[in-house]
């Protein structure tokens, strides 16, 4: 089980700010190992109650709320990581668990008994969590994902893009999603995690290319559909 307890600042992005900025802290800093071209593949599967729970607390804006998923790297992904943010104000605490595919696969579709197989705590609250709240799969979030880091303050920069989504099939590996676009394909969304404070060398950036901070959620924008749109 791992666990990190950091800020995050989001800010979206044009396509002339993503390539002139991601230009910039290339310069600065280390690419992620993952990345090729314009980066790598992410996606999400997310979790919430049967009242959407977590979507409305994050749409009204509540101080301490918690987002549950489920997040791989594509159809070709050998396993999956169980996710957990919670926002504590200002601050950002994400605990993750590594499954097997089959044990991902087993809880997709609500069989959360498969987490009893795991001796971490956080396996165990998640089971407690997800059963007693009655937790089911709501959307899939697809991106691609250009990431910076940096040692000092644990700094991660990541430009995430052309943001797709479906409410309509969960099984994260799977080839043969049908997705629809969650967002303009020619914005950007920005986010930087650090520990302590931001260094100055990238306020400036964000400064010089005239970019402001904002709230982007991509788990909001996925719900499009379901939450915005009755038949």
């Amino acid at each position: 089980m791992n666990e990190v307890l950091r800020q995050e600042k989001k800010y979206l992005l044009t396509l002339e700010q993503y390539y002139k900025l991601s230009n910039y802290i290339g310069q600065l800093m280390y690419e992620d190992v993952h990345n090729k071209g314009d980066g790598y593949t992410i996606r999400s599967l997310y979790f919430d109650t049967l009242e959407d729970k977590d979507f409305c607390e994050k749409e009204a804006g509540v101080q301490l709320r918690r987002k549950i998923r489920l997040r791989n790297y594509g159809a070709q992904s050998k396993d999956a990581v169980l996710e957990m943010k919670q926002k504590q104000g200002q601050m950002q605490k994400k605990r993750s668990l590594r499954m097997a595919k089959e044990d991902a696969s087993r809880l997709i579709h609500r069989d959360y008994g498969v987490l009893l197989k795991y001796s971490e705590d956080f396996a165990l609250e998640c089971y407690a969590l997800m059963n007693s709240l009655c937790y089911i799969p709501k959307t899939i979030v697809e991106y691609k994902r250009r990431a910076f880091v940096a040692k000092e303050n644990s700094i991660r920069v990541t430009f995430d893009h052309h943001l797709i989504g479906t409410e309509s099939n969960f099984d994260v590996f799977s080839k043969d999603l049908l997705q629809y676009p969650l967002m303009n394909p020619y914005l950007v969304v920005l986010e930087i995690k650090f520990n302590g404070f931001l260094l100055s060398y990238i306020k400036d950036a964000l400064h010089e290319c005239g970019v402001g901070e904002t709230t982007v959620s991509k788990y909001c924008l996925a719900r499009a559909v379901s939450t915005h749109f009755h038949f």
